[in-house]
């Protein structure tokens, strides 16, 4: 399996080694998997549309947006 490196501030970091008994790569890698599977399904949706691949990025990006929000 290949190796990705991520860049994350210090802080975050000192919280992530305060909770050591998660598996961080596999918190990333279900996360990355997700994102994957929402762009896939936005190909889908866009593919069979008359929307512009950008206005749909816009839309699916206010979708998260809000989505973060209301998560918080």
């Amino acid at each position: 399996m290949p190796n990705v490196t991520l860049a994350i501030p210090k802080e975050l970091r000192r919280k992530m080694k305060a909770h050591s008994e998660i598996k961080w790569s596999e918190v990333a890698r279900r996360a990355i998997a997700e994102k994957i599977e929402d762009l896939e399904a936005m190909d889908r949706i866009v593919g069979k549309s008359r929307l512009t691949r950008q206005a749909a990025a816009e839309i699916a990006q206010k979708v998260d947006s809000e989505t973060a929000k209301k998560l918080k």
